[in-house]
């Protein structure tokens, strides 16, 4: 298991546990653990019922938390009318097998027979959808807004259906050549409008004849007394000596 992964169990029980999470535990596992054995088991003793309630209990708090950042993460799913379905099905696939784990390590310690996978199955159903009426206000409640991401302008200037990247502008004419990750494009317009149209991608002109996108800039190189930019396309814009020192105060030379 990577440490990222430890790392978000981990924080999610820790957060999970209120002191009145904490003390409600102790005194409801106990009474759980006496009144209700696994599986309908009786033979089990106090001590495994114990251990087998307080690790559901632990499995519950990690799979919920797990399943609703699985969930949040993926914004379609949290607007389809079926979320709660699709939420209930991630704790049940999530949460039977490590259910089944549990029982196996404890019925085998006990020495009684380890419940088969339908049985295993049923329970895991009933807790599934007593999480997900537990979890489902948080849900609605905890869902990160999706922040709306501004495209530039100049992106209606390009073919429908273009989601690549611009990494510089060029002025030929009276046109502007729209250098992208999907190649060159030329669009009638004035240097200057295309720049405005730009924002908010932030970037720098190098050159009367250029405007380069900062983000696409990897490297600077120096030849024969001049500058150059070099562009994560393989580029090489010039830079002109007009130019270079807001190049240099902004750290991009």
């Amino acid at each position: 298991m990577h440490k990222s992964g430890m790392t978000f169990k981990f924080s999610t029980i820790r957060k999970a546990c209120t002191p009145q999470r904490v003390t409600a535990g102790l005194v409801f596992l106990p009474l759980l653990a006496y009144a209700f054995p696994p599986f309908l088991v009786a033979d089990l003793t106090f001590g495994l019922r114990l251990l087998f309630w307080t690790g559901v209990m632990v499995l519950a708090l990690s799979v919920t938390g797990l399943a609703r950042k699985l969930m949040q993460k993926n914004p379609v799913l949290l607007n389809v009318p079926a979320r709660d379905l699709a939420f209930a099905g991630l704790i049940l696939v999530l949460f039977t097998p490590s259910l089944w784990m549990l029982a196996w390590v404890l019925f085998t310690f006990g020495g009684q027979m380890v419940p088969g996978a339908q049985t295993v199955a049923i329970y895991g159903v009933l807790f599934a959808t007593g999480l997900v009426l537990v979890q489902r206000s948080d849900m609605n409640v905890s869902a990160d807004p999706v922040p709306e991401v501004k495209m530039p302008r100049l992106f209606k200037r390009l073919p429908p259906g273009f989601d690549g990247q611009i990494h510089r502008l060029t002025v030929r004419d009276h046109n502007v050549d729209v250098v992208t990750s999907d190649g060159t494009f030329t669009v009638r317009s004035r240097f200057t409008d295309a720049i405005a149209e730009m924002e908010p991608v932030s970037g720098h002109c190098s050159h009367r004849s250029h405007w380069v996108v900062d983000a696409s800039i990897v490297d600077v190189e120096k030849t024969g007394g001049k500058t150059f930019l070099r562009l994560v396309n393989g580029d090489r814009v010039p830079v002109s000596r007009k130019y270079k020192p807001m190049l240099e105060k902004d750290g991009l030379i």
